[in-house]
């Protein structure tokens, strides 16, 4: 499973953020290796929206969606910083009493 982390801190966003947001969730969403999303607050206002697939080529995928690179070449419009982190998760456990 890979694991794409957006961390960022949130700016001001428009018309053009929500669409080209719905657009690339949406998109994710109907990947065939699409897991789940998690999305977490923490500190200082960071965001990380964590999204979960089952293979890289439909993280490749993602990353080719025009919409996609088109909100990269904007970023700076509406995020006040932002990092990606991509991991390869090995093992995931618990109780079983959290939805995966």
């Amino acid at each position: 499973m890979i694991c794409v982390q957006f961390i960022f801190k949130p700016g001001t966003y428009d018309d053009d953020f929500h669409r080209l947001d719905g657009a690339i969730d949406t998109f994710a969403r109907s990947l065939p290796g699409y897991d789940h999303v998690e999305l977490w607050t923490g500190d200082g206002g960071l965001v990380n929206a964590m999204y979960y697939f089952a293979d890289q080529q439909s993280v490749a995928q993602l990353a080719r969606l025009p919409q996609h690179r088109e909100a990269k070449g904007q970023v700076e419009r509406w995020y006040d910083g932002y990092r990606i982190v991509v991991t390869e998760v090995t093992a995931t456990y618990g109780d079983g009493r959290l939805p995966t």
